[in-house]
């Protein structure tokens, strides 16, 4: 049974290129503005800051150390940067040994692990991408691949409980899940969710469901393992990413814009909007 969301969507800031890896950091919304290199956090009332510019144009991603410190995947460059107390940004580890396609998303889990996903094997001749990798980067600054064979990787989650993660096969119309051994690899790899659509960011509530953001339909759609529809909240442009956020973590923001193909990412469109909803049970987990 699928249900669609009672409420509609509002607008909370518009005028972006592309809205990506949002989070909720600090009682404002985090998020890169692809296309820009710029790192935007945005309050409840809709003001927006530019709170850091990085030398990168896409994809970039963000999240967060334990002890605060930002840190920025540089896709196409192939480092994984950090944001130093003076504003500098320094290398935290390099990835270009490990790949030498575009990273892609990252997710810091509650032990200081961080995951990166992206990367693989190059495309085959007519293919725009190739299979993708996760990599994992542990606490003492050990790099290793921990997956494989990912349907073009995209948004990632771990539980509360530092477990589980999931990742978006946004290729593979799926969600998968990886049970997270203590000393972070990844095993016991399964569907943790068909779909009917192509997930791309995503986050997970209290109740044990996953949010996740549909380009091509144009809606965000919340699941329970297994695939069940719980709730549908559409919108009139392609939904990039998901974030639980807000004082009481229970407000879904959404980032969203007009899709027109990779090859017009760059241009000069400014059609990314933030949008925001009342959602059923608040976020947990990382991000």
């Amino acid at each position: 049974m699928q249900a669609s969301s009672g409420n509609k969507a509002r607008v909370v800031t518009e005028g972006l290129a592309f809205g990506e890896s949002p989070r909720w950091h600090d009682g404002r919304l985090w998020l890169c503005n692809w296309g820009t290199g710029e790192i935007i956090a945005v309050d409840d009332h809709g003001n927006r800051e530019i709170v850091l510019t990085v030398p990168a144009v896409l994809p970039y991603s963000i999240d967060w150390l334990p002890d605060g410190r930002l840190l920025v995947v540089s896709g196409r460059e192939g480092l994984l940067l950090r944001q130093e107390a003076d504003g500098s940004l320094v290398t935290h580890a390099d990835l270009r040994g490990l790949s030498k396609s575009p990273w892609n998303e990252i997710v810091v889990d509650g032990r200081g692990n961080i995951y990166v996903n992206g990367g693989g094997p190059a495309p085959a001749p007519g293919q725009q991408f190739g299979p993708g990798t996760v990599v994992l980067v542990t606490p003492d600054g050990a790099v290793r691949q921990v997956a494989e064979n990912i349907a073009f990787a995209n948004g990632m989650a771990v539980t509360p409980d530092n477990r589980t993660l999931i990742v978006a096969e946004s290729h593979a119309n799926r969600l998968t899940a990886f049970d997270i051994a203590a000393d972070g690899s990844l095993a016991n790899r399964r569907v943790w969710a068909d779909l009917d659509g192509f997930p791309d960011g995503i986050c997970l509530d209290s109740e044990g469901a996953a949010w996740y953001a549909d380009v091509p339909n144009k809606h965000c759609v919340r699941v329970v393992e297994g695939g069940e529809v719980l709730q549908t909240v559409n919108a009139d442009r392609g939904c990039f990413a998901c974030m639980l956020g807000g004082a009481d973590r229970k407000t879904l923001f959404i980032a969203a814009a007009e899709w027109r193909g990779f090859e017009h990412m760059t241009g000069d469109a400014r059609t990314g909007q933030v949008l925001s909803v009342e959602a059923p049970a608040p976020g947990v987990g990382w991000p």
